[in-house]
Formats: structure tokens, sequence, C-alpha cells
């Protein structure tokens, strides 16, 4: 059997994504390339309306037949079921957390007083924002390496660049040999991320049991359990993937942790909830069970302080 994959677009870290995971089939596979509105738009998330830009024309593609299975970032999805599509797996999560890369090979701390720091993420604007109000947040649009030389100048002549930094996901770095770029890796204390992010979701047809099986050995338990956990945050917000919203769980020591935080867009304000869930197994049914408890507990928290209209 040979299974076309569609991948997000021809952005080199969609391919890169994409091939790596696929590589873990059972089948073998072609490659499909598909350009979203993610990847065209250079308008600001919020302008374009940010959930399903990067999504919408995989699951055209995956519905009409012209794909078996798709590969998205995980942190693009819309939180409500597609109608003829099944998640079919979601694979271990990489690193999830936010990368620093500045100019000079400066961290965080050394930023200088007015540094202008480029990101496209509402929510990362507002954490800036929260750590250091004395940062210019720029808003910027496009691939990873044209990010990156926003700050660090052209690959090879190291010109260009108009931005003392940059934040960009070190998921994304790492899947395209680019972290030697990162100049400080952001806790996730003070820089929590976005629902899902660092995780690979595997879509297919509703029913189809080949591709299903071709895909099965990818999805990792632990790591589907965290992130429904982060997304049903997401979705009981009524957030989309532009929101200035941050949710992070994992799985560890028999419990499933779960910490999310709302942001004021200009960084004014911030409200947390943190909620544990402790396992009597690790078992697919009881993962999915903490996930939907610690992420219902959280979101109850955050709509009676006022989220929802915070995020907004």
């Amino acid at each position: 059997m040979s299974a076309p994959i569609a991948a997000a677009g021809a952005p080199a870290l969609a391919l890169a994504q994409t091939r790596a995971l696929a590589a873990r089939f059972s089948v073998e596979v072609e490659i499909v390339e598909i350009t979203t509105q993610g990847d065209t738009d250079r308008s600001s998330l919020q302008q374009i309306g940010g959930t399903g830009v990067f999504v919408s024309a995989l699951r055209d593609a995956l519905l009409d037949g012209r794909v078996d299975v798709a590969v998205h970032s995980m942190k693009d999805l819309p939180t409500a079921d597609a109608p003829g599509i099944e998640l079919a797996a979601v694979a271990k999560r990489e690193d999830s957390r936010d990368a620093l890369c500045a100019r000079d090979g400066l961290s965080f701390a050394e930023l200088p007083d007015g540094a202008k720091v480029g990101t496209g993420s509402p929510r990362r604007a507002a954490q800036l924002r929260v750590a250091r109000p004395d940062l210019e947040v720029v808003d910027i649009r496009g691939n990873v390496p044209t990010r990156l030389a926003r700050a660090q100048g052209d690959a090879e002549t190291g010109e260009g660049a108009d931005l003392d930094a940059v934040v960009l996901a070190l998921a994304g770095l790492k899947r395209l040999g680019l972290e030697g770029a990162a100049t400080d890796i952001l806790d996730l204390v003070d820089f929590p991320t976005a629902p899902a992010q660092g995780a690979l979701a595997v879509e297919i047809r509703m029913d189809d049991a080949a591709a299903r099986s071709a895909v099965a050995k990818t999805d990792h338990a632990s790591t589907r359990a965290a992130v429904a956990a982060e997304r049903r945050v997401l979705s009981g917000l009524e957030a989309g993937c532009a929101a200035p919203l941050a949710a992070h769980a994992e799985v560890a020591d028999g419990m499933l942790f779960l910490t999310a935080i709302a942001y004021a867009p200009d960084g004014s304000r911030k409200l947390a909830a943190s909620h544990a869930y402790t396992l009597d197994s690790t078992k697919p049914a009881e993962l999915q069970a903490a996930a939907v408890d610690v992420g219902d507990r959280a979101v109850a928290d955050l709509m009676e302080a006022g989220a929802a209209e915070l995020i907004r």
C-alpha cells in the first residue's frame, strides 16, 4: 500500500516534520505538498482569523481523496471536530518551549532596554510585555528562515537584520536543524506555550481502517492526553489559536499536571489556573479522563475570574 501524505504547505518546516513522521508509518508514502492560506497570507493572525488557516486546505484534500493522511502542527488545529475526519494519532511531543533568537548571542536578560523583539503570536507578545515592559514587540510573519534573518541577518552574510531578536518554537528549530540559532531557551514558568505546541497531529478520513493501521504506531498516549487537556482549555474559553492563551500539561510521577494562563493582549493582566489528576493507570481511557477533568477545572477557574473577556 502506498499512502499519499499531505504536508502543510511548501515551507521547509512543514515538509521536514511530515517527512520525519511519515518515515515511521508502516507503509511507503508519497509526500504531496499543499499550500494553505496561512502559508501565503502575510497579514497578522488576528486579521486573517487564525483558526484553521493552516489546516482547511489539507482537510479538503483528505476529504476529496487527493491524500489519505494529513500531518499538521497540532497547535494549528481547530478544537471543533471536522465532519468525516478522524484524529488517528498524536506523535510524541518535541520540546515545547519557546526559543529566543537574538543578535550577538544575547540572552533574554541581556537584551537592552527598548530592544525590538519580533513575534507573530499574540500569546508571545503578551508574555514579552509582562516579563519586559521596556521591550518593543514587533508583529512579524514568514517562514522560520525569514523570521530568523530579521534578527540575525542573512545566513551567509549576516546582513539585513532589523530586529534585536525573534521568538520561535524550539520544536520547529530542531526539526529544521536550526537549534543553534537559539540564544536562550525560555522557561515554562514565565513563558508557558500555546496549547499543543510541539506536537504533530495525524488526520485520516473517518473509518479508513488501512490509513489508521498505517499510522497507528506514531500515536503517543501521554502526549495525546497532555495536548487534549491543553486544547480543552482553548475550546472551553472559545478561544482561537491566535488568542493570548497559554496551556501546558504533562504526565509525570503518576499524575497529569496542567497550567493555563490567559493574558490581556497588552500584557497588563494575566489569570492563571493549575490542576492535577492522580492516575490509576496509564491506559488511554484513564489518560483521556484525566485530560477532561483537569481541563474542565482550569476552564471553570479561568471563566470565573473573567478570562474569556480578558483574552478578547
